[in-house]
Formats: C-alpha cells, structure tokens, sequence
C-alpha cells in the first residue's frame, strides 16, 4: 500500500502528459478494476485450495513488474496494458491478505484484526502520498512503487508463514467455479446486502478520486505536492480510528452501525467538497469523506467473514468482485461528468436553486450526484442490513446453546 500510495498523486498527470483526457484517465483506473472483479474470486478460491501465501507471492511479483511497466511505457495503450496486468497481480494479493487476517483471528478478534489491516493500508496512505508528491518526475514513482512490491516479495517469501491450516474443512478445498462461487452467495442471502455495500461505498469514493487530481489543479492551481500533504494529513487522522478504535467500536456499537455511520459521513464529506475554499477546507472534507470510506471496507469484511459458509478466500474475494465492479463503474460515471463542460440548464437551474453559491466548479455536480447515490443506497440497506444484523445474533446464540 506504500507503493500504491506513492502513485496516487502521479498517475492522473502521467497519464496528462502522454495526451490523455479525463475520460481516459478514468478508464485506466477502471481497466485496474476490471481486472480484479475478474480475477478476485479466481484468486480467492485459489488461495482457499493451494494457500495464502502462493497468491501472496504471485500478486506481489506480477504487481512489482506491472509497475516498471507502466513507468516504461510512453504510449496510452502501453499504459492501458500494464494498468491491467497490475489489477490481476492486485487482485491476488488484497483479498487474500483478508483472508488470512480472518484465519489467524477468532470471531470476537475479527473486528480488530481487520482494522488493523485497514491501519496498515492506511499508513501507506499517509507515507505514499507525501513520497510521491515531491518526486520531480512523474514516472520514477511507478518505478520507486515496483521495488517496494518486490521488497515485499522477499520479505513474504523467507518470513511469511502459511496461514491456512491442512486439517480444515475438505469441502473448502474443493475446487469450485467463479461462476459457482457467485451462484452460492446468491443462495446465502444474507451476504448480499454486504456485498452491495462494498459496491455502492466504492463505486462513489473512486469516481471522486478519479477527478479530485483535476479538480484541485484546476480550482487552486494545486498539484502533486499539496495533493500528497492532503493525503498525508487524511491518513494521519484515519489510521489510529482504524488501528486503535474500529475494533472496539465494532464489539461496542456492531458492524451495522458502523457501516450506517462511514456511509453517511462519506456523502457528506463529498457535499462539503463543494464548499472548500482553501487547502486546509479541501483536506478536512476530503478527509471527513475517507473516514467514512476506510470505516466500512475493514467492517464490512469483518462481517462477512462472520456470516459465510464457504471459504474465507472466496466470500472475501466476491467481496472485492463487488468492491473493484464499483472501482470499474466509479471512475467512469465520475469521469464522464467531469469531462462535461457543459451540462443541461434545466439540471443547472435545479442545482444552483437548491445550493446557491455552493455550485463553481464545472465537475460540481458530479460529487453531488456520488453522494446521492450513497444516500439511496444507505435508505435502502437500513432494513436489509438490520435483518444480517440480527440473523447473525440469532446464529450466535443457536451455537452457544
């Protein structure tokens, strides 16, 4: 997540400097997640048959030279290639990790474990960005990033023991299809409104991250540099929530609620964006958003963790299908808005007379209509996500009696 964090502020302008446009930019972030939707349950299940550790390895190695690739490239379909091959090797790794968290943790211990996963994802959010901000060259940090993954690769190699354990359930050995796997979560209905919500959470952070790059350069004339401090800052506030409280909260408040709260403090967040007038205004909506954001993947995860009857590398890896299905459509629909310089006078008329001043930029509504969408999407969870709750209760005390 170091290296992912180093990229963050460089990717949008390499990208501008090759001759991309937003709309294009935005599609090499979906590309990244189209390959993951694919690939995460594959991996997953791979991870449940083979182990941890094999995807672990292989996701490390093939996002290491997935990223020297991008940094050589100097065409836009060079880009689009490698952009690719770093979501497969991705999608190798993210989702086993969480898995193996949910192996080496009891049930009361989950919570806390996956918020201390989230705190070390996050803390490459805080040291990344910051890296990459002063780099002078937009492609040395996509260079800087591979190293670091094949650091990792070692590291993972000679000190990493496997996690899963041989003596487990054989059926979660069994090798099932992608299609299969999908086929058994529909049928487990309770995780469907889980899995909805790492869609709906995803789908509007990444098509604000998408544009946020040319939306602070355009606004304030703010580039790498002060996009890397506003990370910095963001993550220095949301790793100790999710390293030293989600755990607690989590055993304190439950899953739920903490879900009902990050969706409702992402929209806000991305309102308040269309109020910022300064660094300092910008980095406490952006971060007030992120909170939201990095309070629900952990817990979420958690959760479902807790309520599957397959493998714990396949129900996280449909997980991420939905997470990376929300990366593929995000950027796209956030894009795509952004591009739009000039938008209907009728929608213009509605939203200058509900928010006044408030509308300046032309990618305004864009983050207005993202965190609409969340706020439909937390009105129609309430009662799904109330009914998981209290399933879960009921299966908790059936195995104490």
């Amino acid at each position: 997540m170091l290296g992912f964090g180093i990229i963050i502020p460089n990717l949008a302008y390499y990208a501008e400097e090759i001759g991309a446009t937003p709309t294009q930019i935005a599609f090499l972030l979906s590309i990244y997640s189209v390959m993951q939707l694919l690939f995460a349950p594959i991996w997953g299940r791979l991870s449940d048959i083979y182990g941890r550790k094999p995807a672990i390895l292989f996701g490390l190695l093939g996002n290491a030279i997935a990223l020297a690739a991008f940094g050589l490239a100097k065409g836009y379909l060079l880009l689009v290639i490698a952009r690719g091959a770093a979501g497969i090797a991705s999608a190798a790794v993210l989702p086993t990790v969480m898995a193996y968290v949910a192996d080496v943790t009891t049930s009361e211990e989950r919570g806390k474990g996956m918020g201390l996963m989230g705190a070390a994802m996050g803390l490459g959010f805080i040291l990344g960005p910051a890296i990459g901000g002063v780099m002078g060259r937009h492609d040395l940090p996509f260079f800087i990033a591979g190293g670091l993954s094949l650091i990792t690769f070692l590291f993972v190699l000679v000190v990493l023991p496997e996690s899963l354990q041989k003596d487990s359930d054989p059926k979660s050995h069994q090798w099932i299809s992608p299609q299969e796997a999908v086929r058994h979560t529909i049928r487990n209905i309770s995780l469907i409104p889980l899995f909805l919500v790492a869609f709906f959470t995803t789908f509007s952070f990444s098509g604000l991250e998408a544009t946020f790059p040319l939306f602070i350069k355009e606004g304030w004339g703010f580039g790498q540099k002060e996009m890397g401090w506003m990370f910095m800052i963001m993550g220095a506030i949301v790793v100790p929530i999710q390293g030293g409280l989600l755990g607690r909260l989590i055993n304190v408040f439950g899953e739920r609620r903490i879900i009902i709260v990050g969706l409702f403090l992402n929209a806000l967040g991305m309102v308040l964006l269309l109020n910022a007038i300064s660094f300092m205004s910008l980095t406490l909506y952006l971060t007030i958003t992120a909170i939201g954001n990095q309070l629900i993947r952990p817990t979420n995860a958690s959760w479902i963790s807790k309520q599957t009857q397959m493998g714990q590398g396949t129900a996280i890896g449909i997980m991420d299908t939905f997470l990376s299905l929300g990366r593929v459509l995000g950027p796209l629909l956030g894009g795509w808005l952004y591009e739009r310089s000039a938008h209907p006078v009728l929608i213009k008329s509605i939203f200058n007379t509900i928010f006044g001043e408030w509308l300046y930029g032309r990618d305004a509504y864009s983050y207005v209509i993202l965190a609409g969408i969340l706020l439909i999407a937390l009105v129609g969870l309430y009662l799904p996500l109330r009914w998981v709750e209290s399933n879960l209760k009921n299966d908790t005390v059936k195995e104490k009696e």
